[in-house]
């Protein structure tokens, strides 16, 4: 059964079930595809509801990561880990160092990274096992949170996604309807507020949100009102799978822009439902790189100069995006996917040649 539940979700390299009794760690780790390098993609610590649930996230976060580093222009390929565990109760220091031990033991075919439910604090513990771990804590002469750049990331392709449905990319004066209100959501907010946007946002955390309420003068509505409301951009920075049959429906906006991951439940579907409604999306993938960039670049030794630079062109990058869909007549969600597809299939002509001792990306570190 759970061979063919992988079967079902495509073509996957490895998937790597962790089980440490004493521990108490339950963990996945997917591989999905190494053609650039090996698999870059973050811990993700969630209390999932079952093992099943788990399996699918790890998966579907483990491809989106391959088609996220290939449009990125990255030479690393795609994969993910998920840790079954409340991250607010669970996290030890005997759980993270056996999970690190896990990771150490695929001999750099996966690197892996902060994500939801874990932080520089938790990866500096997995690093004292593996050294294929990125974003741990700048004391270690790391990046550290990548939240920040992967906000100035989603920043830079929201001008960009304003250029396409409004004519220029200035958000001076722009509502934007903000889904969540955490680490990255809040720097957002931040380069939002220096634009002259006003915010409009929603948060289960209601400490976060007031936060952001109190530095940036946002306003707030219940989170099931968020997708009601008039604006101009509606930004997803939560949890995926949000643009569906019954929200995209009640949407009033011109354009969506925001962090989340796999925010279409359905990609051709819901893709084709906002195109049809002549509303401009910004595939996630492409508007939240920012971060696995800046993770990224300490594989060649970090410079932040250097990592900014080169999260400030995701507002390029989402221009070829825009691009291709409009020439093709394709939804922009099927314009990434084939952007990074076809960066992948062409580097799987150029790897094909045997090499008995690969290039180790990692040597510089």
């Amino acid at each position: 059964m759970v061979f063919d539940k992988i079967d079902k979700m495509g073509d996957y390299e490895q998937i790597i079930f962790c089980n440490d009794k004493e521990s108490g760690l339950k963990a996945i780790i997917a591989i999905h595809d190494t053609t650039l390098g090996p698999a870059l993609g973050g811990c993700r610590i969630w209390n999932y509801d079952s093992e099943e649930e788990a399996l699918i996230d790890a998966m579907r976060l483990a491809k989106g990561m391959t088609y996220k580093n290939a449009a990125a222009g990255l030479n690393i390929g795609g994969g993910k880990s998920v840790i079954i565990a409340d991250p607010k109760k669970d996290k030890t220091e005997a759980l993270l160092r056996a999970f690190g031990r896990y990771v150490e033991s695929l001999n750099g075919r996966y690197i892996t990274a902060a994500d939801v439910g874990s932080g520089p604090e938790d990866l500096d513990i997995i690093y004292q096992e593996t050294d294929y771990v990125v974003g741990i804590s700048e004391s270690y002469g790391s990046s550290g949170d990548p939240s920040p750049v992967t906000a100035f990331g989603v920043y830079r392709a929201m001008m960009r996604t304003a250029k396409e449905a409004f004519g220029d990319d200035s958000l001076k004066g722009k509502t934007i309807a903000i889904q969540g209100c955490g680490s990255v959501a809040y720097t957002l907010c931040k380069h939002l507020h220096e634009a002259g946007a006003k915010m409009i946002v929603t948060d289960i955390d209601k400490e976060a949100m007031e936060r952001v309420v109190k530095d940036f003068g946002a306003e707030t509505v219940e989170p099931d009102k968020i997708y009601e409301v008039e604006a101009d951009i509606f930004a997803p920075c939560a949890l995926g799978a949000i643009l569906n049959d019954e929200t995209i429906p009640k949407l009033k906006v011109k354009a969506i822009c925001g962090s989340a991951n796999n925010q279409l439940e359905d990609i051709e579907k819901h893709g084709k439902m906002l195109k049809d409604r002549g509303i401009v999306y910004a595939p996630d993938f492409i508007a939240n790189a920012g971060g696995v960039i800046n993770v990224a670049d300490e594989l060649e030794g970090y410079n932040r100069e250097r990592a900014l630079a080169k999260a400030s062109t995701i507002y390029d990058q989402m221009g070829l995006v825009f691009d291709i869909a409009r020439e093709e007549n394709i939804t922009t969600a099927e314009a990434a996917d084939r952007m990074a597809e076809e960066r992948i299939a062409a580097m799987k002509e150029i790897r094909s040649n045997f090499i008995r001792t690969e290039h180790n990306i990692l040597s510089r570190r």
